[in-house]
Formats: C-alpha cells, sequence, structure tokens
C-alpha cells in the first residue's frame, strides 16, 4: 500500500479518501474547509491543515477540486510539500485548453501530471464503480495504473495529448445536463396535460438512447443529414410541445426552437433533424 495525498475532500474527494484508507492506503487529506477534511478522520484518513502539509511523503497526489483556477492555486500552495517522483493526479472536470497548458507548464517544471477526470458519484467512488479517463504520458500512466484501476470499474487510457481527458469529460456531462434539461421539460408537459410525472418518466424508459447515438450520431459525426425526420416536420413537433407546456419554465425546447428557426431560414428544413449539428 501507499502513502497519498487527496487535495479537495467535497462529495467525490471524501469518497475517494475513506475508500483508499479502507484498501489499506495511508491517505492524508486536506480541504479548503477543514472540517470536512477533519470528518474523514472515523474512517482512518488524517487531516492536514496546508496543501503542502498534506503532500509531504506522498507518491501520489489526487486532486479533486472546483475548478482550473483552484487547480492552480492549489498546486501552488502544495509546491513546496512535493516529495520527488510524486505523480499528480487531477480528477478535477476542467477547460481542455487551459488543461493542456498546465501539463506542458508542469512538465517543464519537473512536475509529473496525469489527468484523469471521471464520471461517478460519491456512492460509485466508495465502491469502485464507474469510469475513470486518463490523459497525459503513457509511462506515467504505466506507473499508476493498477493503482487508479483499483478506483474504478472502467479505466481508459485516452492518450499522451494531455487535453483529450477533459474534452471527453465535456462530451459526457454535456449529455447528462442536456438529458437532465430534456427530463425537466418533459415533466413540465406532463403536469400540463395533467399526465401522471412518473407515467412521463416511464416513457421516456422505453426509448432506445443508444440506438439513436449508433445511427443518427454516427451520422451526424460524417456529415450526413439525410432525412428520417425532417427539420421542417421536428420544428412542427417542438411548436407542439411549446404550446402545451402553456408557459410553463423551459430548460431547453426554447432554445432548441430558437436553432430550427435559424437553421429552417437558412434553408436545411428538409434535411434530417439531426441538422442541429450544422
Amino acid at each position: 500500500m501507499a502513502n497519498i495525498a487527496f487535495l479537495g475532500t467535497g462529495l467525490l474527494g471524501a469518497a475517494f479518501a475513506e475508500a483508499a484508507a479502507a484498501r489499506g492506503d495511508t491517505v492524508t487529506a486536506w480541504n479548503r474547509t477543514a472540517a470536512k477534511a477533519q470528518a474523514l478522520a472515523r474512517f482512518g484518513v488524517q487531516a492536514a491543515a496546508t496543501p503542502a502539509e498534506a503532500v509531504r511523503g506522498a507518491t501520489r497526489v489526487h486532486l479533486v477540486l472546483r475548478d482550473d483556477a483552484v487547480v492552480e492555486e492549489v498546486i501552488a500552495a502544495a509546491r513546496a510539500g512535493f516529495s520527488p517522483g510524486a505523480i499528480l493526479l487531477d480528477h478535477t472536470t476542467t477547460r481542455p485548453d487551459l488543461t493542456a497548458a498546465r501539463a506542458k507548464r508542469l512538465q517543464a517544471e519537473g512536475l509529473d501530471y496525469l489527468h484523469c477526470p471521471v464520471f461517478m458519484g460519491p456512492a460509485a467512488a466508495r465502491q469502485a464503480q464507474g469510469s475513470m479517463m486518463v490523459a497525459g504520458p503513457r509511462a506515467l500512466f504505466e506507473r499508476v495504473e493498477a493503482d487508479l484501476a483499483r478506483m474504478t470499474s472502467r479505466l481508459e487510457y485516452l492518450g499522451e495529448r494531455a487535453d483529450l481527458a477533459a474534452a471527453h469529460k465535456l462530451f459526457g456531462n454535456t449529455v447528462i445536463i442536456g438529458l437532465v434539461a430534456i427530463m425537466a421539460d418533459v415533466l413540465a408537459i406532463a403536469r400540463s396535460s395533467g399526465v401522471d410525472s412518473q407515467a412521463a418518466i416511464d416513457r421516456l424508459r422505453t426509448l432506445d438512447l443508444n440506438a439513436m447515438v449508433a445511427r443518427r450520431g454516427v451520422a451526424m459525426a460524417k456529415g450526413d443529414f439525410t432525412p428520417s425526420f425532417e427539420l421542417a416536420m421536428a420544428r412542427k413537433d417542438v411548436g407542439l410541445m411549446l404550446e402545451t407546456a402553456e408557459g410553463a419554465p423551459l430548460a431547453a425546447l426554447p432554445a432548441i426552437a430558437a436553432r430550427m428557426d435559424e437553421l429552417i431560414a437558412a434553408g436545411h428544413g428538409d434535411k434530417d433533424a439531426s441538422a442541429l449539428g450544422l
């Protein structure tokens, strides 16, 4: 087992630290709100007063933070405590271009860094479920591959390009957040129609979203908008949705309607509805 550190013990970071301690690692944690790190003492996690104190002696330093700015701030604060050969494993959801610049700068400064964002919540992190993507030097990945594999049920090495995992994380979160918005609109239409909310959600469960990605998604990626459901007809249906919602607040449909109107005005109404990807 290893000496490791977690910088950032919000919901996900705390779950990671708890799971690592349960596996037998010696874990030190730091959080800006000290009480959050201190609350992990019952799992055998030692709380540190500063990032530099937390990383002292750690062979792996896991960053589970809010955004790029906080990552930069915390790395700078921890710098004095880094041990020679320590690897920084950044699980933060960050902007691809800033991730690439950070990786390049840290490499030039002699710090080993991999970007390792995840698709998992706290419960999954405690059980080593969900997926983790890794981007950065292959040699570094191979040094920690077995350790990362213990944190997840699906570990994917995407390649040497430092921003790849950041981009893929945004792809996935776009789908997750987009689906949440669409479900919110479905429920708004259900309420306006006097239909039970659970029945509306049950209807969504009958739709094969994977097949939609396999067919329309692949065609969109190729720029193929051969119609099977014309954009103009889809816009008619969106109009019905908006009318049925009867002015209820909607998360996604108004923006979809506006984009459809732009494309139809530009002469794309006879293309497939997936022309939204133009």
